[in-house]
């Protein structure tokens, strides 16, 4: 068994970064009571919208990430690094889930970043 065989299902760094073309089926959400704020998954992301939470939010020295709900594609990468390289803070809900969940209807579109939120 080679040393680093535990890494091969790791996907490869992203290429170059794109951005979302529809609504999603799964969308991302940090646990951010679980997240340590390594970013491990940042560099990961396709389209970028992975992000430290703003300092004053918790006012501790090392923040846990945040997804812009409204740009994730779904892709689960992000998932699978946090659960296979550092901690598992980040679970992939279908789409239908988190807009009831979180009241926050997401779109086709990429703006608001965070997406509209429901009456």
């Amino acid at each position: 068994m080679a040393t680093y065989d535990h890494y091969k299902s790791i996907p490869a760094l992203p290429a170059k970064i794109t951005k979302k073309k529809k609504k999603p089926k799964m969308v991302a959400v940090v646990d951010e009571d679980n997240c340590t704020g390594c970013q491990v998954c940042v560099p990961f992301c396709p389209v970028d919208c992975i992000q430290p939470v703003p300092g004053h939010k918790y006012n501790i020295p090392i923040p846990p990430v945040q997804i812009r709900f409204n740009e994730c594609i779904g892709c689960q990468i992000c998932a699978r690094v946090c659960t296979q390289l550092t901690w598992d803070a980040i679970d992939m809900l279908p789409t239908a889930q988190f807009e009831a969940q979180y009241k926050i209807e997401l779109s086709d579109d990429i703006e608001p970043a965070y997406g509209k939120t429901k009456s």
